[in-house]
């Protein structure tokens, strides 16, 4: 037996488009996909990943060489597929990111902002805190092996070659959708209590015109709003297991598979 015998582009192919899926899953995953985190350590991390899905990835690749012309739109879709689930679990702190951004506005937090390493651009301090908090939750939950596993599941009902559904996309852009509508849902006690509380503020004004309003409302808007976020916490967790659900639903229709509420 001849151990030097060259491997042939079609085998090499069986380890390179299953790469592609991966690697881009990773380079767009929420948390892993951060800016602070090296490319190189998330290039490794998705090659041993690779190797380590490897073994139970059905062998359904076509039967091609991968610098052909199909070749080329077999690894420019696996990039796709890739993408659109790492995308999908973006939308996990998207929600609560617009809803800290409103709440900062309302409260007059706005002007504290910190540079988010996910997106690399500023985001109110409220904004900033759900984030985290976002982030602990979802590796606590276990949400990136919910989503490795399902990324690994995408290989039997897309596979290698396949794509995505019509309607799937659809699906993920109307999600895209209600994100701002969840935002703005969570947003709102903050909202209307501070509409009260400028309400309030502005009657104060006209009643005694010697109140130095500036001064004295916006350390009752900063006082009060940070009351607001601090009652609303309570509800932190079932918002994040709803959108959770939500968008986990999201990703199993794309790679068309069934599944339910996977956090009660």
């Amino acid at each position: 037996m001849n151990f030097l015998e060259p491997i042939s582009l079609t085998a090499i192919a069986q380890l390179v488009w299953p790469l592609c899926r991966i690697g881009a899953f990773f380079g767009s995953m929420f948390a892993i996909s951060s800016r602070s985190i090296p490319t190189l350590t998330k290039a490794l991390t998705a090659l041993a990943i690779t190797l380590c899905m490897l073994p139970n990835i059905p062998d359904l690749a076509p039967n091609t060489e991968p610098f052909s012309v199909y070749g080329i739109l077999v690894t420019i879709k696996e990039v796709l597929i890739g993408l659109a689930l790492g995308m999908v679990t973006l939308f996990v702190s998207q929600a609560f990111i617009i809803a800290g951004q409103a709440v900062a506005m309302q409260t007059g937090l706005g002007f504290a902002s910190l540079v988010d390493p996910v997106s690399g651009t500023n985001t109110p301090v409220v904004g900033q805190f759900f984030t985290v908090l976002c982030t602990l939750v979802f590796f606590s939950i276990n949400g990136h092996l919910l989503f490795f596993n399902l990324l690994l599941e995408s290989f039997t009902t897309l596979p290698m070659g396949s794509f995505i559904p019509t309607n799937s996309l659809n699906d993920l852009m109307f999600f895209s959708g209600s994100m701002f509508k969840a935002g703005l849902a969570m947003s709102m006690s903050a909202i209307c209590t501070m509409l009260v509380v400028n309400f309030t503020l502005g009657v104060m004004t006209k009643a005694a015109p010697q109140l130095n309003i500036f001064s004295l409302g916006f350390a009752i808007s900063m006082i009060v709003g940070i009351a607001v976020l601090t009652f609303s916490l309570g509800a932190f967790m079932s918002n994040f297991y709803n959108n959770f659900n939500e968008l986990f639903s999201t990703a199993c229709s794309l790679v068309g598979r069934e599944c339910s509420d996977v956090l009660h």
